[in-house]
């Protein structure tokens, strides 16, 4: 058993790091609760804004051509990994490099597979093994839509010019605190949406002044709402990860310190026992002499 010396300070140490979790943990549930509000606010909007776009690129005919359609000869595909510039928050960022390497040995494993970053944690693990063409760090320092947009201009650039046929999309979804969802989303081309079987696909719209103005100006706008969505519930579920797992830590460090508070105890009066029946024994001696 540890001395008294030793156990007090593990005690120390143990209450000093449980107190650091727990500072931790609500700070991350304030920040949760602005980052869950913005991703609640924004998804009905982004979903309907996807539901005009796939409806409309499915209504094109062939001679409204977009530089974002489907294509069907896929060869180069560039993943986008968005994580966070900060640890401690469970698996949050493991489980973004698990799934980008999955796409490139499992599902992309006969093509040319570039990754671009967004975000720190998830490039500084796969760039032990992959060349990242990009890296987008420091957007968490103040994120704002245009600064998004800006990301989305160049791949929809990268897009155009063919140098890459598909443009995927990896990032954690936001569930609730407990629970992030890591998602996999095609950002271009363009998914047209799911016809079933014997339906038409409903694009109950009229388009004003014409189709091609629409797609002139939708799509991009569209695009970019996508990826900014995607990068604010990552940014939600980064905070809802950290929250749950400092939650744990302090957990965890609370149930250490009382067991070495137990062990402190049982030593400290074993060692008072000793020294009574230390005092005990010299007593006895000294009657006898």
């Amino acid at each position: 058993m540890a001395n008294l010396k030793e156990l007090r300070s593990r005690i120390s140490s143990v209450s000093s790091t449980m107190q650091i979790t727990s500072a931790m943990k609500m700070v991350s549930a304030a920040k949760l609760n602005r980052a869950q509000n913005a991703i609640e606010d924004m998804r009905p909007y982004a979903e309907k804004l996807t539901e005009l776009l796939q409806s409309l690129s499915a209504s094109l005919d062939d001679n409204t051509n977009s530089p974002y359609s489907e294509q069907n000869d896929v060869d180069k595909v560039l993943v986008i990994a968005i994580s966070s510039n900060r640890g401690l928050a469970g698996a949050f960022n493991t489980n973004i490099v698990k799934r980008v390497r999955s796409l490139m040995q499992e599902t992309h494993s006969n093509k040319t597979v570039d990754i671009i970053c967004i975000g720190k944690k998830a490039g500084d693990v796969l760039r032990k093994s992959n060349d990242i063409k990009e890296s987008y760090n420091k957007i968490y320092d103040d994120l704002t839509y245009d600064d998004v947009a800006e990301i989305a201009e160049h791949l929809m650039d990268l897009f155009k010019s063919g140098k890459y046929n598909k443009i995927e999309l990896v990032y954690n979804s936001f569930k609730n605190a407990a629970t992030q969802i890591v998602t996999t989303e095609q950002f271009l081309p363009i998914k047209s949406p799911e016809k079933i079987e014997g339906e038409a696909i409903s694009s109950d719209y009229i388009f004003e002044p014409n189709k091609a103005g629409i797609v002139k100006d939708l799509i991009p706008k569209a695009l970019k709402i996508q990826l900014f969505k995607a990068i604010r519930d990552s940014v939600a579920s980064e905070h809802g990860a950290r929250m749950t797992a400092m939650h744990k830590a302090t957990d965890n460090a609370t149930e250490l310190r009382d067991d070495l508070k137990l062990s402190y105890n049982k030593a400290r009066q074993a060692s008072i026992t000793n020294e009574i029946l230390e005092i005990v024994a010299g007593a006895e001696a000294l009657a006898d002499s």
